[in-house]
């Protein structure tokens, strides 16, 4: 016959918590980030919770081809610039989501409001990215926006938040 014994230990570790938002130039991303920031996140970081983190992600599209119209490729100075471009499109995004963030923050009434904002930039194509960035993370809410495009649309467009 066994006894079972009882000793006093602390709490086991509460889970912290990873949210992704997949942010682009839509005002949908930006839409969905904000309603995420002001309604989700103040209920999820209350009490043990300030260990939770908000990945902002950022996928920029694999660079196309270009061809001048005589057929030729762009020098190399010309695809600098355009990636340089592209660097820019993504540091801009990256300022306005964490702007969000910081004034949905700065809006909570409740002093516990406190998640980590980590960024990523990633190359590649946005629906593969995401699963990747998402499965690796092994995030707990995943946040992205929707044009809310109608079936049709959406078979001649395409939607990454269908498709992720």
């Amino acid at each position: 016959m066994s006894t079972l014994e009882t000793t006093a230990s602390s709490p086991p570790p509460e889970h912290k918590k990873i949210f992704l938002a997949a942010v682009d130039e839509s005002e949908e991303s930006i839409h969905a980030l904000s309603w995420f920031a002001n309604k989700i996140l103040p209920a999820s970081s209350s009490g043990h919770h300030h260990r939770s983190t908000l990945v902002l992600l950022y996928v920029k599209p694999p660079p196309p081809l270009y061809f001048s119209p005589d057929g030729h490729v762009f020098s190399a100075d010309v695809m600098a610039a355009m990636d340089k471009y592209r660097n820019d499109v993504a540091e801009c995004i990256m300022v306005k989501a964490k702007r969000v963030c910081k004034e949905a923050a700065g809006d909570n009434d409740n002093g516990d409001y406190q998640v980590k904002v980590e960024t990523m930039i990633e190359n590649g194509d946005a629906r593969d990215v995401i699963c990747q960035v998402a499965e690796k993370l092994g995030v707990d809410v995943l946040v992205m926006g929707s044009h809310g495009y109608g079936p049709i649309k959406r078979a001649f467009l395409g939607s990454v938040s269908n498709q992720s």
